[in-house]
């Protein structure tokens, strides 16, 4: 039997006294850290429960100190003002029957397209909206 299990210290490893640990590798240069990929998701996240507000504030607070969450969170809020600007459309023409059609297309459109935002910005990419009013810039 090996001695130090016999005597309960702890056996060396191989290569030495000490565990040796993998290098860390530094981000290179251009890379999004995981904080901004989630604070950039949660604008568009937060476009879908607050509309405007919720990416407003992100936006406010993290313009200044991430280029990523700057971008993301100012398509974001052009966005939601575009669908907030759609739906008091399509309450106006609701009289015509035409604003119950839209209001229906716009809520699917707000959904679908902040939800591919939410994706794209977990990922790091660089997501647009398709229909959008680029009203801040």
């Amino acid at each position: 039997m090996d001695d130090n299990f016999q005597s309960g210290q702890p056996a060396e490893p191989a290569g030495g006294s000490q565990a040796q640990t993998p290098p860390v590798s530094p981000e290179p240069a251009g890379a999004i850290s995981q904080d901004s990929k989630n604070l950039a998701m949660l604008c568009h996240l937060l476009g879908l429960l607050t509309n405007f507000i919720g990416p407003l504030i992100l936006w406010l607070i993290k313009k200044d100190t991430d280029a990523y969450v700057e971008e993301q969170g100012k398509e974001a809020l052009n966005f939601q003002i575009t669908v907030l600007i759609a739906a008091i459309v399509s309450g106006i023409t609701a009289v015509l029957c035409i604003g119950a059609v839209l209001g229906l297309v716009v809520g699917i459109a707000d959904l679908v397209l902040s939800i591919m935002a939410c994706i794209a910005a977990s990922k790091g990419e660089h997501y647009r909206y398709p229909v959008s009013i680029r009203l801040i810039k």
